[in-house]
């Protein structure tokens, strides 16, 4: 194993680490002495544990063993491994922390049971790991028979509430279904990242000139495709470029505004991306010293001009 790989190891369970810690406050300050749920493996040991006098840690090992056994035939195998390891670690935390509640406000324990939970599981799942093993029951099941994961969650939880609803009561059910959409919430942030990025694909006449535009207003890089053909509501188009580029959500009307500039007949696709990694996207293009956009531009803006007098 190189230093590197080791360096990497290292952080990752440091930060693995620092989940446990925000997941295990939220669920001993905050969730469990009110009874609240969240979602998924967590929320079947907290409603076992307001009917058995049972340690919560143990619930916790015991409800997961199922889950990790579907990922050791689902998953790689290392993520299993750091799952159980952060599994284990979240179960001896809830033990062994002395945390007093902070408040008996429902609304504040179900607003940040569900943040400081959602940022536990959201650190670990984006190092390699899992607190909670409904999402590795989601990725067999899909596995299996194609259905989406989202929807396999979905339903996982609306039974855990219901059945909730039935045992405890109506009231703590729903202070559960919040805490659940605002974990869930968090765990998508901490995921994904606070930066929205949109991808934007581009088909126009005037390609070059939308290009300049990006490049110049944006700072953005992009990439051109060449279309081999298509078919419009102009008939058949051969030999045309397709431009690819991923912007801030932030600037995504910008980007609309310059192509209508340009071109009002260009045809646009926007879709969601949720990771960006290389590229100019974080480290915008230097549109005052760069000499080879300067180059760039000059010779789009000569070759629109030859077209012109043509």
């Amino acid at each position: 194993m190189t230093k590197n790989r080791i360096v990497s190891n290292f952080y990752e369970f440091i930060q693995i680490f620092f989940g446990i810690i925000l997941a295990s406050i939220g669920l001993k300050t905050f969730l469990l002495p009110n009874g609240f749920l969240d979602g998924g493996v967590t929320g079947i040991a907290i409603l076992v544990k307001t009917q058995v006098d049972i340690s919560m840690s143990i619930l916790l090992v015991l409800f997961s063993i199922p889950f990790l056994i579907l990922g050791y035939f689902t998953v790689s195998k290392r993520i299993v491994v750091k799952s159980i390891i952060s599994i284990l670690g979240l179960a001896l935390f809830i033990h062994f922390e002395n945390f007093q509640t902070v408040t008996d406000d429902k609304l504040l324990i179900s607003i940040f049971g569900g943040l400081l939970v959602g940022s536990g599981i959201g650190i670990a799942i984006r190092n390699g790991s899992v607190l909670d093993g409904s999402e590795i029951l989601g990725v067999y099941l899909n596995d299996r028979f194609g259905i989406s994961i989202g929807k396999i969650i979905l339903v996982f939880n609306i039974v855990l509430f219901s059945i909730t609803a039935f045992v405890i009561s109506t009231e703590v059910a729903l202070y559960s279904i919040l805490t659940y959409i605002i974990a869930s919430k968090v765990t998508d942030t901490v995921i994904e990242g606070f930066e929205d990025f949109i991808g934007v694909t581009i088909v126009s006449k005037k390609n070059d000139l939308i290009k300049i535009a990006i490049l110049e207003e944006l700072g953005t890089g992009l990439t051109v495709y060449k279309g081999a053909s298509g078919f419009g509501s102009k008939g058949e188009a051969e030999d045309f470029e397709i431009i690819h580029s991923i912007v801030n959500r932030i600037d995504i009307k910008k980007m609309y505004r310059l192509i209508n500039d340009i071109d009002t007949q260009a045809f646009i696709v926007e879709f969601d991306v949720n990771s960006v990694k290389g590229g100019v996207l974080r480290h915008y293009i230097d549109k005052k010293k760069n000499k080879k956009l300067e180059t760039f531009k000059a010779s789009v803006l000569a070759k629109n001009n030859k077209e012109d007098s043509l």
